[in-house]
Parts: structure tokens; sequence; C-alpha cells
């Protein structure tokens, strides 16, 4: 008998593809991530550009924020599963006995000031009386106060300005204030943005680590999800290192920085899928920061952060990776 190709065999022929189709969208595993459009979050963007997450089975929905501290919130108020933060609002959801599981470092860098040219800032010898612009609650606040007391100052000796990452721009190219404490892109971006503006020399004084976390009980609920997420980001992570061309090109249109710009900070970053003494040692000098300055809960004390990070998922797939001594 012959086969007559007509809308109802078309119509067989449609759902058996749909149903041939279906177990392999249906098996894989699903999350909403919150992520941060720095480039520190690079390994998280390209493992979505290059869809490393399908590679192994996973649904990813991503929710894009324009800082870290965001991103957690986000996940604290219920609108995601996984964040991607730096260690700013990690210790402190940590001193608010939040439940929250450390999974890996994903990035490290060091955070900076740009200064306008008519400031007369030079060096950061020149910052007193000087209005400067940071975020309040993020690294940007951390590394000023390290800041102000590496020039041998206080913040009575300057106009701090609190401001959303998005603004840092606006005020700098309003002189507005005279300098922005923050990471990248906030700063390239400014640079390319405000003729004569330059960054000072300040390296050594700060450098964010920059993480994926979750609430421990979404990780109980889904254990083999977090395994198959370290997968991903290792994936990408390998992607980054021998591809640094493309991936300069994603990162940037995700961040909204010109690949050229990139390009030029692109070794100030350290990308690695890890969880090192580095990572820790950051932890614990970020919360002994809250201590000293007050900036914690009430009743808050030095978090035990061997509890705080979540060794197994990223164990299982590379025990390599786990390089914190004693763990």
């Amino acid at each position: 008998m012959k086969w007559m190709f007509n809308s109802r065999n078309l119509l067989m022929m449609s759902g058996l593809v749909a149903f041939i189709a279906a177990p392999a969208s249906a098996d894989k595993m699903k999350a909403t991530l919150a992520q941060s459009i720095s480039p520190l979050a690079a390994i998280a963007t390209v493992a979505k550009a290059k869809d490393f997450y399908g590679k192994h089975g996973l649904d990813i929905e991503v929710k894009y924020f324009t800082s870290g501290k965001r991103s957690l919130a986000a996940v604290m108020g219920g609108g995601a599963d996984i964040a991607t933060n730096a260690e700013s609002p990690t210790t402190a959801a940590a001193m608010a006995k939040q439940p929250i599981a450390f999974l890996a470092r994903i990035n490290y860098a060091f955070v900076k000031t740009l200064v306008s040219e008519k400031s007369g800032i030079k060096s950061i010898a020149d910052l007193a009386g000087k209005k400067i612009g940071y975020t309040v609650g993020t690294g940007g606040q951390v590394y000023t106060n390290y800041l102000l007391k590496k020039a041998g100052i206080t913040e009575k000796d300057v106009t701090l300005v609190n401001m959303r990452p998005q603004e840092l721009l606006p005020a700098m190219a309003a002189g507005s204030v005279d300098a922005i404490n923050s990471w990248e892109p906030n700063i390239t971006n400014a640079k390319r943005a405000v003729k004569g503006s330059s960054i000072i020399d300040t390296k050594g004084i700060y450098a964010e680590s920059f993480n994926v976390l979750t609430l421990r009980p979404f990780l109980n609920k889904n254990p083999e999800l977090f395994v198959k997420l370290m997968r991903a980001y290792i994936d990408a992570e390998k992607f980054l290192k021998k591809n640094p061309e493309e991936s300069i090109k994603i990162v940037a249109k995700r961040a909204g920085m010109q690949p050229s710009d990139l390009k030029a900070i692109w070794n100030d970053y350290t990308f690695s899928v890890v969880l090192d003494d580095k990572t820790v040692k950051v932890l614990k000098a970020h919360a002994a920061w809250r201590l000293e300055t007050g900036n914690h809960p009430e009743g808050a004390k030095m978090p035990d952060f061997m509890k705080v990070i979540e060794p197994a998922p990223l164990r299982k797939v590379d025990p390599s990776r786990i390089q914190i001594t004693g763990m």
C-alpha cells in the first residue's frame, strides 16, 4: 500500500517527532540562576552562551542583575535558586545565619578606583577632601574602607556617596564625584565615557572572590543538579582558557562593554572553579571587617565558614579542585 502524504499523516508524523523529542527536554533538571552581568561571572556567562548547561542535562533560566548583592537577595527572596556573587553578600548572609551553601569560587579580581581629571588625584594620598562614589553592601564598600586605611585617612576626611552600580558612571560624567570605587565593567565603562579619567594604582589593596551559592534546603533536595552545574562550569572554564577571543566577545556583550576594553583587562581575572585556602581567607577577612566596623547583625560572631562551604558537588566531579586545608 502506498503511503499517502496528506494532512492526517503529517499530523501523525509531527506527533511521532514530538513524542521522540519530549523525553530529552523532560529529563533536564530545571533551576533559576540570579547572575551578575559583571565579567566576574564570565564562567556562568559562557556556560549559558555555549549551552554547557544543556550538555550536562540542565535547563537553567538566568535572571541578570547589576550586582552580586542583588543576585543573592533574589535567592533569599525566593526569586531564584542559585546566585553568583562576591564575598560581601555571602558574609552578610552567613552572619545573619541564613542557610546558605557556598559551592565554588569561579573568579578572583581586584577592585579599582577611577578618578576624574579635574580632581587632581594622582595617587591614594590625594583622596583626602574628595568626594567618592561607591556601593554600600558590596565589595566596593570593603575596598573603600581598606583604601582609606592604606592612604592613612578616615571616612571623616572624605565625602562618601552611596550609589547603585549603574549610577556611578553618570555621577562621574556629571562631575558630582571625584572618584568611584567599583568592579568591572563599571570602571572601564566609566573610563571610556569620561574624558581624561584614569585608574590610579591600588592593586593589592583588596580583591573580590566571585562565587556560586544556593540555599541548603534546595541543595539537599537537588544534590545531582549541583554536580551537573559544577561540570558545566568546569567546561566553561576550560573553554574560556582555550578560546579567549570568542569568550571575550561573549562576556563583553553580556556586560555591556566593548570587546577591546575587556580584552585589555582580561588577564586581571583568575578564572577557576575551585574551593581553596584563598577563598576562606577572603571570607574571613571580610567578616573580620564587618565585626570591626559594626556592619553586621546584632550579636553576630565570626561564622564557621567550613560549615558554610559545601564541597560535595565539586568533589564528586574533580577532587583535585578542593584545596582547602583540612577539608
